[in-house]
Parts: C-alpha cells; structure tokens; sequence
C-alpha cells in the first residue's frame, strides 16, 4: 500500500517534473533557489528555524484555476486522495486590475503531515455572475462553454476516491493515478479558439486562462528559498526578467513573518489557435510563471491586524509621497522598525505570532511557582517558544503576482456589485469544510502549551491561559 503522503510527495515530484518541461525557466528558478538555500544553510547555523533544509528544499505550492463548482469539487477530491483539505478563503476580486476569482489553498492541515510534505495547491474558482465583469449575456454563453468540457476523466476521480477511502493505493492503482493526475495538469495542444478567448481576455487574462481553453494546467509551481532578496538578485544577472517588486512584508532586521513572494513574468509559449474561418495557426500566449516563496512565522488574529495596518499606513505614506519618492521596500522597513515586535520573544509574549511551547531545559529549579502569564513564563525562562510556520497565502500578494503578470488590465464596472462570496459559500462551492487557517494554528499552539504547562504543574498559568 502506498499511504497518502507519499502519494502527495510523488505527485509533487512528478508535476515539477512535468512543469519544468513545460516552462524551462522553472528549471532555472530550481537551480538558483537550491543555490541559494545551500549557501544560507552553511553561513547561518539557525536557517533551519523555520524548517529543515530537507523540507524547505522539497517544498512546493502550485496553482491552478477552474470555471464551475462542479470543477472545483472534482480537484477537491484529486487533492483529498493526497490528504490535502481546503483551508482559507481569498477574494482577488476587489484587487487593482481584473482578477474575477475567489480560491482557496488545498494543503495537509496536521504537524507531521505538514512535515513529510507540504505541498499546497492554490485554487481559484471563476466568478462567472461577477456583474462587475461578466454581463448576462457573456456568463450564460461562458458557462455553457465551461458546462461542456470535462477536466478531470471519470478513471481518475474513482480512484482519488479510493485513495481518500482507504489512504493510499495498491502500487498499480497510485502509478495509474499518479500518471492521470499529473497528465490533467498539463498543457493541452488542442487549439484555442481565437475569438473567444480574445473576448473573454477582454475583461481579464485571468477570465480566458480558465474559461478560453478546454482544459486546465498548472499556472505555475513555487520553490522556497531562505533568502529571497538574493534569488531575486541573481535570477535577474541569468537575465531573467523578474516582477518589479517582492510582494509581503518587508526586508528587515526583525523575525521573518508570513510570506514574501515574487516571480519571473510570465513568458511567451506558443500555442495553435483557432481562427474564425476554422483554419489553424501558430501563435503564444503568455500566462504562466515562476514563483518563489520566503515563509516565515504564522501571525494571530492580533498579529494579522498590525501587519495590515503597517501596510495601509505604508501605501498612504506612498501616495502622499507623488512619483519619484522613496522605494515601497524603505518606507516599509522604517515602519516595521517602529511598529513591529523586533524578536520572536515580544512576538509570542505580546500574542501576535503563533508557537509551539515546552519546558525549558534550563528552567527554575527552586521552589518558586512559575508565574500565570505567557510572557512571564517566557522571560523568566519556564517555557521555550518555537515557531510555527505559515504554511498559508495572502489576498493582496496573490493578486499582486497575479497582476504583474496579466498582459492588459481588462475591465471592471467599479459602479456594480460584485456577487457575495465567503467561507461559507466557497466551502458549498467545494463540497467540504474550508478550514479556518487561525483555528489550525491556535489548535496546535493551545495543545503545546497545555502539555507544556501541566509538565511544569503551572496550575495557576494552566486555569488562566488554558482555561478550557
């Protein structure tokens, strides 16, 4: 039997395999993210911190896009057959430019799955009755389009319900699986026609990725690096062309948090279309790229709001400023060094980032009682914080890569309003549970800390921090 994680290893294997084909600058981003990390994990003797240079080498997140419910739940069972759930709810549609998408991240959800392979596939789902961006008209003829094809072949799906029925598969099942799924992701030669997609990249790139084609493919695939600024850096001097910025928080001297991301822009590949007189031509379309992530630690809800706030006040402060100012990067360093916790010890005592506790190997050894606060705990040296990985997405990072690599703005009647949409409706549109990515973190974080507490018989602490 082949258990479920090491199906989702070897699927993600397999599909940077496929993709790497497909997009040779993925290969080249491979090589200098491996550079890179090799280089910070011999001059940095805590660069695995934040998770072993084996699981950050390993680590991948892709993405995909679907037109229809149907779709999403279909690859929601591909992803549950590799003990993948769908947790967090993104909403790119307010984003500057025309991205009429909502998604999720299929990812594992427990400690130690997370540590065996951590592969994350970022879903968006079209949002065709978006008035914002589709008129009746254009969605009726859009999901009659998107209701005709089929992306997933019946084979594959009985057989990721298998893997999730009965965690894993006999060696011959999960080859076939394995060599199914990976194929549905790939790039279809089957001509596009022109003139619809032309129409639909009208109103956004994004809308005729998904809903121009008949098929659907990986959008790109994401390494992690441990230093980001310097992969930028250095993809540049192999002449690849890279996004003007890295999106996320800022470069700077305090504890890496959440996610800073960028990418190499979208490149020409050819492509057969077509035409309205149904003859068939040569021609390239432009819309997948390399990605790279940076991952630092999970915020808390508390957390999430100072970061949010220091990039307000970074964006007014932009504004304020007119063309010619000073870089994003340096307003937001100088924010951050005034407005942010500047070690892991104020990030955990102050509740803005997320830890796993345990007892300190060299904690009071007298008779007094360990104090019943967290920072207490901590600075007095009973407890030890370790950091919890984001293992998640940002709205705005999505949708700024997104952006910097959509050829045309599109278009978006700013005067109309956009079809609601939440958690609550995206986890019908999947058919499962949208995890809450807090609940996940906090789970694992209050589970430390109890286990923590009692070892110390901190009675007093365990009735105020864990009082449940």
């Amino acid at each position: 039997m082949i258990p479920t994680w090491r199906l989702r290893a070897a699927f993600a294997r397999r599909l940077s395999g496929m993709y790497g084909a497909e997009v040779p600058a993925y290969t080249t981003l491979l090589e200098v993210a491996g550079e890179v990390n090799d280089e910070v994990a011999r001059r940095d003797p805590d660069a695995g911190r934040l998770g072993a240079l084996a699981r950050v080498t390993a680590e991948r997140h892709g993405a995909i896009r679907v037109g229809t419910p149907r779709e999403l739940r279909q690859a929601a069972q591909i992803f549950a057959a590799l003990g993948m759930r769908p947790v967090g709810f993104y909403d790119l549609r307010d984003a500057a430019g025309a991205v009429p998408v909502v998604s999720t991240a299929f990812r594992p959800v427990e400690p130690e799955e997370l540590a065996r392979n951590p592969f994350r596939v970022f879903t968006s789902l079209l949002t065709t009755a978006d008035r914002r961006f589709f008129d009746a008209g254009l969605q009726t003829r859009l999901e009659a389009f998107l209701g005709r094809r089929t992306l997933f072949p019946p084979e594959l799906l009985t057989l990721a319900e298998r893997a999730e029925r009965e965690r894993g598969l006999e060696p011959d099942q999960a080859e076939r699986f394995l060599t199914l799924a990976v194929a549905a992701f790939e790039l279809s030669p089957e001509p596009v026609d022109r003139a619809w997609y032309t129409e639909l990249a009208r109103v956004s790139a994004v809308a005729a990725d998904i809903g121009g084609v008949t098929s659907t493919h990986i959008n790109h695939l994401t390494p992690r690096v441990l230093d980001i600024d310097a992969l930028y850096r250095r993809m540049a001097d192999r002449g690849i062309t890279m996004i003007d910025e890295i999106q996320g928080p800022p470069r700077w001297d305090g504890p890496d948090v959440l996610l800073r991301q960028t990418s190499f822009r979208a490149l020409d590949e050819a492509r057969t279309f077509r035409e309205p007189d149904g003859s068939v031509t040569t021609g390239a379309l432009r819309v997948r790229f390399g990605e790279v992530e940076a991952r630092g630690i999970a915020l808390s809800p508390a957390g999430r709001a100072r970061y949010a706030a220091l990039t307000t006040e970074t964006d007014r402060r932009l504004a304020a400023s007119g063309p010619g100012g000073p870089a994003r990067q340096d307003v937001a360093r100088a924010l951050w060094e005034a407005g942010f916790p500047r070690s892991e010890h104020r990030l955990a005592a102050e509740g803005l980032g997320y830890f796993t506790y345990e007892p300190a190997p060299t904690r009071p050894r007298d008779r007094r009682r360990p104090p019943a606060d967290l920072a207490g705990l901590l600075t007095q040296g009973w407890l030890t914080a370790h950091p919890i990985v984001y293992e998640d997405f940002l709205p705005r990072s999505a949708a700024g890569i997104f952006r910097s690599n959509l050829t045309g703005q599109g278009t978006r009647d700013a005067a109309r309003t956009g079809t609601p949409y939440d958690g609550h409706r995206l986890s019908e549109a999947v058919g499962r549970p949208v995890h809450d990515a807090f609940e996940i973190y906090a789970a694992q974080q209050d589970a430390s800390l109890r286990h923590a507490l009692e070892a110390l018989g901190a009675d007093d602490a365990l009735r105020t921090l864990c009082p449940s």
